[in-house]
């Protein structure tokens, strides 16, 4: 796996167990956080998404979804 990929993994891995161990977060707490562009926490809540592990219940606020997620280092 190539160094970068592997870091956006790591990246997306953290935003999700953020919002899950706060329940729900607006995009920009995730932008504060995690010290990127909103842009970049955007795709990274879009990959989420996509698994079906976070959801928006409003516009620029995101929550897990009660999908089981086995996490590994």
């Amino acid at each position: 796996m190539k160094p970068s990929t592997h870091r956006m993994l790591t990246r997306i891995k953290s935003v999700y167990m953020f919002i899950n161990e706060r329940g729900t977060v607006t995009t920009q707490e995730l932008v504060d956080e995690f010290g990127i562009t909103p842009r970049t926490i955007q795709r990274d809540l879009n990959v989420l998404a996509y698994n079906d592990l976070v959801r928006s219940p409003s516009k620029g606020k995101w929550t897990t979804t009660n999908k089981r997620v086995k996490m590994s280092s």
